[in-house]
């Protein structure tokens, strides 16, 4: 969240900025924030604040952003084709290098830059381009056998899109991504901030009632 809040105010042209503005930013207090940072060896100057280059650049390299971490996109379809359009991915130090799908009419097609390749071919892609993620955005019948072909081809890094649940081996990394979950979460705090406005309302004309009665 800190690296996103910086890029933003980078992109602001601002050059410095407080630990409180950057907790106000993050939705965390300050406190936490200079904590956070002291472990970047970041103490900030008093009166002027965190220089946002210089913190831009430690938390980079800590997070391992100082080189390319090259993605496979397997399944090309609605979600995929997004995926693979969104120029914010090469920016952030995560370019897609490759396509990758399982329909033989997609299979030798163009999307952008890229021309879509069989998953047979994975392995191959894996070692010829150094892939480092793989991105599952099949259908949820082929997640598992995606990230099992995944990881024999050395790919132990898996962003899993598809709505299924997928295992992967200890070695491996894994990280599920569920957009209706994440809807329902947001549901459920719009329901209860329409539930909260309307027990506001009527505990209002209650004590309104009260104050015409007495």
């Amino acid at each position: 969240m800190y690296l996103r809040t910086l890029l933003e105010v980078q992109a602001e042209a601002l050059t410095t900025i407080s630990s409180e503005r950057l907790a106000e930013l993050a939705g965390v207090n300050a406190a936490k924030v200079r904590k956070d940072l002291s472990y970047l060896g970041s103490y900030g100057t008093r009166g002027v604040g965190y220089d946002v280059d210089h913190l831009l650049v430690q938390m980079s390299r800590e997070l391992g952003l100082t080189r390319d971490w090259p993605v496979a996109i397997v399944g090309v379809g609605n979600l995929g084709a997004a995926l693979a359009n969104y120029g914010g991915f090469g920016d952030r130090g995560f370019p897609v290098a490759a396509l990758v799908d399982a329909d033989p009419a997609k299979v030798g097609t163009m999307l952008g830059d890229h021309k879509i390749r069989h998953l047979d071919d994975l392995p191959a892609l894996v070692e010829e381009l150094g892939i480092s993620i793989g991105i599952i955005a099949t259908p949820a019948v082929g997640a598992q056998e995606v990230a099992d072909r995944l990881v024999a081809a050395g790919v132990t890094s898996i962003l899993n899109f598809a709505p299924a649940v997928v295992t992967v081996p200890d070695h491996a990394q894994l990280r599920k991504v569920d957009l209706a979950l994440e809807l329902q979460v947001l549901s459920f705090y719009g329901q209860r901030e329409s539930i909260g406005a309307s027990l506001r309302e009527e505990l209002g004309v209650v004590a309104e009632m009260k104050e015409t009665v007495g």
